[in-house]
């Protein structure tokens, strides 16, 4: 199983998922770490790999965003890969610092359409997940709020709490300490629904209709390989992550379990890739 850097949310996805294929299958499943150059290398490995089930791939959104952020990306997202499974999500959180006078979306829209081009809001840099979040919040509010790229999200979230930017939109696994903390304001969660990980905190959506934005991990195999392979794989990572003590570790990380059939997380790709797609055309965004 093919993956990100050891240490991120994809990495521990894969380390359980595939410890529980190598138990279910009755055959050893190892999780490859190849990080670096974005993505790109961990992507056109299983891209290019043998379609016999045997070398999978688990990987963030950036599987169908980094054709959009690159140019000459050697593979397409829709045929390529063959879907098995959304694996798990990890909403993004839209927070503030304490010291801006707004306490819910409405009011911080209406606080950026009145003092256009004072509010900055942090990134782990240009093309980032978090860039990308507050870029279709800026396009759906029609509002000017004015980036800061840092090396990573980690240097921006400490940025936020020392009030340097004044917002971010980040996974809830990231924010939600400082968020406990006090440190920092949640307004709002960019998932559909709210979110279990901030019980009580509402929905972007209540007060920006149609947004929704956030961290997804998905399983995949190179394109070509058969349905029972797929059908097989899938029903597996199902059954394992259907489990209380399965769902509550994943929880506990600041992830929410999906587990969704192939053609749900086809039809993911295609309705995100329209949706932000148009976004990076529209704010002419690259990333090389």
């Amino acid at each position: 199983m093919v993956t990100a850097e050891a240490g991120g949310g994809a990495d521990f996805s894969a380390r359980l998922i595939a410890q529980a294929l190598s138990a279910q299958l009755g055959q050893q499943m190892i999780v490859d770490n190849r990080g670096g150059a974005g993505g790109i290398i961990a992507i056109e490995t299983v891209a290019k790999a043998s379609p016999d089930g045997y070398t999978l791939l688990l990987y963030s959104d950036a599987v169908w965003l980094i054709p959009f952020l690159r140019r000459n990306v050697s593979w397409d997202p829709l045929k390529d890969f063959a879907p098995i499974t959304l694996a798990d999500r990890s909403p993004s959180v839209l927070a503030v610092h304490p010291s801006v006078p707004a306490k819910s979306v409405k009011e911080l829209i209406a606080l950026a359409k009145a003092r256009p081009g004072e509010i900055n809001y942090g990134s782990g840099g240009t093309g980032s997940t978090n860039y990308l979040a507050v870029e279709l919040f800026k396009a759906l509010a029609g509002v000017d709020i004015v980036h800061i790229p840092y090396k990573g999200a980690g240097p921006a979230i400490n940025a936020l709490i020392a009030n340097q930017v004044q917002m971010m939109i980040a996974t809830a696994a990231s924010l939600a300490p400082h968020i406990k903390s006090g440190r920092l304001t949640a307004l709002a969660v960019a998932s559909p629904q709210p979110s279990e990980l901030l019980p009580g905190v509402p929905t972007v959506s209540s007060g920006l209709p149609g947004y929704e934005a956030g961290t997804v991990h998905a399983v995949y195999a190179p394109a070509a390989t058969s349905k029972p392979i797929i059908s097989r794989l899938q029903r597996e990572i199902a059954l394992f992550m259907a489990r209380p003590e399965v769902k509550e570790r994943f929880l506990n990380a600041g992830l929410e379990v999906v587990a969704s059939s192939p053609e749900a997380l086809a039809s993911a790709m295609k309705s995100d890739m329209a949706r932000m797609g148009k976004v990076i055309r529209d704010a002419g965004i690259r990333a090389d």
